[in-house]
């Protein structure tokens, strides 16, 4: 059943656990034990997860394709897209003072099922970095990269695919005139851009996600900033979607509420909504238990508020 408005979930994986009898050699399901990673099925990998459960099993790696589902005949906001948080903010080793959020870089993620990027963009060294840090500015120990490396591996992925559509939602502190523009033409995006003009705002439906392949339009970014929407053609996120609270306050079960930027959660005039369900301080022992089961029942109470 198709859902009334477009679902972006914020997660990075999703866990389903059951317990299975024993296996090998490929024949391991969801939840099945699993002593190496040649056991389990495709599409799985044989993990851990001690705040959970003893020894490995097996789990999802990739998200389920709903266009196989359902195919791609519906309008773009009646389908839920896999979004990743911070998805620049990668684990990679390198010191930094400030949370990574990620462990597999933008194009493993975009490959295994993630459709939508939460980005945050900023002025830095003369050029666009990602960064994860604070009061608006960054500094050396909050860089991640510049944010051309992040936007070409999108290029990729969408000239590779010819079928999928990314969405990219930016936390964004560039204030050069023109900077996003410039940095999305060079990364080789703007042929894929799905164009502000055809953007409902009054929560009308989308158009259709066949219609947004076979017109190539298959990059939808949205921006922070208000001004940008005239100033450079790209989507103020609040004229388009609602959001409920991040961090920890969002993962309180039974209670939804709309984070501050946002309109009410039931606001019929938005289309789309954005699902947050991570923690305020990432800690990776408990992301595989809050990105299964936990998960499952928040975003239920969520549709539920959205109406």
């Amino acid at each position: 059943m198709a859902m009334p408005k477009g679902f972006l979930a914020v997660v990075t994986a999703l866990l389903v656990l059951r317990v299975g009898a024993a296996c090998s050699s490929g024949g391991c399901k969801v939840g099945d034990g699993c002593p190496s990673g040649g056991d389990c099925g495709a599409g799985l990998f044989c993990s851990s997860c001690d705040a959970a459960f003893e020894g490995s099993r097996c789990v999802r790696s990739t998200a389920t394709n709903q266009f196989n589902i359902v195919n791609n005949s519906l309008p773009f906001n009646k389908y839920a897209f896999l979004t990743t948080h911070n998805a620049f903010a990668i684990d990679d080793g390198v010191p930094r003072l400030t949370f990574t959020n990620q462990e597999d870089t933008v194009a493993q993620q975009l490959n295994n099922g993630v459709r939508a990027l939460m980005l945050d963009t900023y002025d830095f060294e003369g050029d666009i970095w990602l960064c994860h840090s604070f009061g608006g500015k960054c500094h050396d120990y909050t860089k991640f990269e510049p944010a051309i490396d992040t936007l070409r591996e999108i290029e990729a992925f969408l000239s590779g695919n010819p079928s999928e559509i990314v969405t990219v939602i930016l936390e964004d502190y560039v204030h050069t005139p023109n900077g996003l523009t410039k940095v999305f033409t060079e990364a080789g995006l703007m042929k894929f851009w799905f164009p502000l003009s055809k953007m409902p705002k009054n929560g009308q439906n989308w158009p259709l996600v066949s219609e947004m392949v076979a017109n190539n339009q298959r990059l939808l970014v949205f921006t922070s900033i208000k001004s940008k929407e005239s100033s450079e053609g790209i989507a103020y996120q609040w004229n388009y979607m609602v959001e409920n609270q991040y961090g920890d306050d969002g993962m309180k079960a039974g209670e939804c509420s709309n984070r501050g930027e946002s309109s009410a959660l039931n606001d019929k005039s938005k289309s789309l909504v954005l699902v947050n369900y991570f923690r305020s301080v990432p800690v990776k022992a408990l992301a595989c238990v809050q990105n299964s089961g936990d998960l499952l029942d928040m975003l239920q109470s969520r549709r539920q508020s959205v109406g």
